[in-house]
């Protein structure tokens, strides 16, 4: 899937606007951010907002492209829970949209619960 994106985004980006893409695969860890042990998690997201994120933040100056996956229902240790794509022309364009987008979906977008 990642390939894919990459692929695409090269085709369809001018390229004087696309100079780097940043790329997140976040995964089930066996422990929650306290330490305790967890054998994985339920998660869901809203899709609608997830979208309207998306289009939200691909009109930051300098960004080209922006993609996002993100798995849903019950997910064991070493799933993957979900991939980013920030494409844009600098990496001053690109680092705040990613960390700020990437934020706002863990925060507002995904619900998740952790199981033992």
């Amino acid at each position: 899937m990642i390939e894919k994106w990459i692929d695409e985004v090269k085709l369809n980006a001018k390229p004087n606007d696309l100079g780097m893409i940043l790329i997140h695969n976040g995964i089930v860890r066996s422990t929650s951010k306290d330490g305790k042990k967890v054998k994985g998690i339920h998660l869901s997201y809203d899709k609608e907002r997830l979208n309207s994120l998306i289009k939200e933040y691909e009109k930051n100056k300098g960004i080209v492209a922006i993609k996002a996956w993100i798995n849903e229902g019950t997910l064991n240790i070493g799933d993957n829970i979900m991939y980013l794509l920030v494409a844009g022309r600098l990496r001053t364009d690109v680092l705040p949209t990613f960390e700020e987008l990437l934020t706002k979906i863990k925060r507002e977008i995904v619900s998740e619960k952790e199981f033992s």
